[in-house]
C-alpha cells in the first residue's frame, strides 16, 4: 500500500510539474506571438526613394511591430505587378493615371493626393555643353536625350507632353535614349553618356554632378501627382493604415518638403 502510494504521488508529481513546463511554454509562445513583426511592402515610384528612405528611419524610431520593405520602379510597371497579384500592402505613384487604373479595378481601399512635384532639363557638371533652354535640345551638338519610357514611366509621359507641347518632339525624337525609370534617367546625365536628360526636380536636387537648364513650364504637362494608397487585398490592413497615415503627419511632410516635393492639401 505504502508503495503504491509513493507511485501515486510520484505520478501526481511529475504531471503537476509537466502543466507547469506547458502552460510556460504556451505563454512564451503567446509573448513571442505578440513581439513578432509584421513585415509591410510599399510599391512607390523611384522618385520617392530618399524621401522614403529617410521617413522610414523616424518610424522604425517610432515603432517596433512593424518592418516596412520597399519596392521603387516606374509607376506603369508597379501597377502592372499589383495588378497581376504581387503581394503589396500599399502603393505610392508618380502620376494619377496608373493609380486611377488601379481604383477602378477596385484594387484600391484609402486613398490620398499627398505629394506635387515639377519636371527639370539637367546635363552633366562635366559636359562641354551650355544648353541654356528646351529650344538647345534641337542642335547638332545634342546627341542624345535622355527620358523615362513613356508607357510605363511617369516622368518619361511628362517629358513626351512638355516636348510635344514646345513644338519640339518630332525634332529630337531620334535623339531619344529611353530609361527604366528616372533614377536611371538620373544616372546617364551623371555619367555623361548622355547630352541632357528630363527628371523631377527632386531627383536633380540629390545629385551634385548634375545642374538644371529650366523648369519645364507647368502647363506644359499634366499636374504632377502623388497619390497613395492602401492596396484593398492586403492581409495586414492594421499596420499599412497605420504607414498610410504616418506619411501624411506633419513630421512627415517636412521631410518631403526637404527633399523638393511640394505638399498637396496643406491643412
Amino acid at each position: 500500500m505504502g508503495v503504491r502510494y509513493c507511485g501515486y504521488l510520484f505520478i501526481c508529481f511529475i504531471l503537476i510539474i509537466s502543466s507547469g513546463c506547458s502552460a510556460s511554454f504556451a505563454k512564451r509562445q503567446d509573448g513571442d506571438n505578440v513581439h513578432k513583426k509584421v513585415t509591410i511592402t510599399l510599391s512607390a515610384a523611384a522618385s520617392l526613394q530618399d524621401a522614403l528612405r529617410t521617413i522610414q528611419k523616424q518610424y522604425d524610431k517610432k515603432q517596433n511591430h512593424t518592418e516596412v520593405i520597399f519596392n521603387f520602379g516606374g509607376s506603369g510597371t508597379l501597377k502592372q505587378q499589383i495588378r497581376e497579384g504581387a503581394p503589396v500592402d500599399l502603393f505610392f505613384s508618380a502620376d494619377e493615371g496608373n493609380f486611377r487604373e488601379l481604383v477602378d479595378q477596385g484594387l484600391i481601399k484609402k486613398k490620398k493626393n499627398v505629394l506635387g512635384n515639377q519636371l527639370v532639363l539637367i546635363t552633366s557638371r562635366k559636359s562641354a555643353n551650355k544648353l541654356l533652354d528646351f529650344n538647345a535640345l534641337t542642335s547638332s551638338k545634342v546627341h542624345q536625350l535622355a527620358i523615362g519610357t513613356p508607357d510605363s514611366v511617369p516622368a518619361g509621359t511628362y517629358a513626351k507632353q512638355t516636348l510635344t507641347s514646345l513644338e519640339l518632339w518630332s525634332r529630337v525624337k531620334s535623339k531619344i535614349v529611353y530609361a527604366k525609370d528616372v533614377r536611371q534617367v538620373l544616372t546617364y546625365v551623371e555619367t555623361n553618356n548622355v547630352d541632357a536628360g528630363l527628371v523631377y526636380k527632386t531627383d536633380a536636387m540629390q545629385s551634385d554632378k548634375v545642374k538644371i537648364v529650366k523648369s519645364a513650364p507647368a502647363k506644359s504637362h499634366d499636374a504632377i501627382i502623388y497619390p497613395l494608397g492602401v492596396i484593398k487585398t492586403t492581409k495586414h490592413k492594421k499596420e499599412a493604415e497605420a504607414f498610410f497615415h504616418f506619411l501624411q503627419t506633419k513630421g512627415a511632410l517636412q521631410i518631403f518638403q526637404k527633399y523638393g516635393f511640394t505638399i498637396l492639401n496643406k491643412k
